[in-house]
């Protein structure tokens, strides 16, 4: 097999999901496959037509167990990030570089018991836990964290609008 260059791949087009409790906590999860402190927020690749919304559902199904969510915002800008490149030959089969992502901020309306990290097997994440924003870049793997840092400042203040909205 014949890989292209890395720098030739195109971009991966997946959804990124800020899902955020009633404490304006993130919804965060250890990844399995890294073998280190590697935490994240729930992502995926889109599927076919599917728009943001509907991958991000989907996806939130598959990893976390649960769509019991609202809509609080969707980023203007699709934002991407490079993969290592022999992590990208591994995952993708050197078909991609990196990601370029569409990212959705929602409020959690369940409960933490309806979080199920086994619901599609095999499950991607080993642990979950509840993140303040000011620590959320510093527990994301070194390449995704300005991208974490971008999709904060320009979704954050929508979560705190869409909480002053529903205290009102």
């Amino acid at each position: 097999m014949t890989l292209v260059p890395y720098h030739l791949r195109p971009y991966r087009p997946c959804v990124g999901m800020m899902v955020v409790n009633a404490q304006n906590q993130i919804l965060i999860a250890k990844r399995r496959d890294t073998g280190g402190e590697s935490w994240q927020m729930p992502q995926g690749g889109m599927d076919g037509d599917e728009t943001p919304y509907e991958a991000a559902l989907r996806e939130l199904q598959e990893e976390v167990g649960s769509q019991n969510v609202s809509l609080i915002a969707e980023s203007a800008h699709w934002y991407s990030y490079n993969v290592p490149t022999a992590l990208a030959d591994r995952i993708w089969d050197a078909s991609f570089r990196g990601q370029t992502q569409k990212w959705l901020a929602f409020r959690f309306l369940g409960t933490d018991d309806e979080i199920n990290l086994d619901r599609h097997l095999p499950a991607e994440f080993c642990a979950w836990r509840w993140s303040a924003v000011e620590e959320l870049p510093l527990l994301a793997i070194s390449f995704k964290q300005e991208v974490y840092k971008r999709v904060i400042e320009e979704l954050w203040p929508c979560v705190l609008s869409s909480q002053d909205q529903n205290q009102g």
